[in-house]
């Protein structure tokens, strides 16, 4: 698929981009969870400045996307460590 312009309303100012068909809607939703977070923020911090309510926003989604890769990370190794576990029970079955 080739790609399309699209424009993008941020914190109330619009960005032109060139996307892929197919990351069109991820672009989109994720300008959405943007702005809702700053709307949310807006609402329930005495912080009317775009700047700042960016930051947070920024602030927010890295955190989150920090934890995420803890969290699959250390999945990652408990999986490694069960299939580990359970190589060593099959190899100890069939080399009886």
């Amino acid at each position: 698929m080739g790609e399309i312009s699209i424009k993008i309303n941020i914190a109330d100012r619009v960005y032109p981009l060139k996307v892929n068909m197919e990351e069109e809607e991820i672009i989109r939703r994720a300008a959405k969870l943007i702005n809702d977070r700053i709307k949310e923020y807006q609402e329930n911090y005495a912080v009317r400045d775009k700047q700042d309510l960016l930051s947070m926003c920024v602030l927010h989604y890295a955190t989150s996307s920090l934890k995420a890769e803890k969290k699959v990370t250390v999945e990652d190794t408990e999986v490694a460590e069960k299939v580990y576990q359970l190589d060593q029970l099959l190899t100890g079955f069939f080399s009886k």
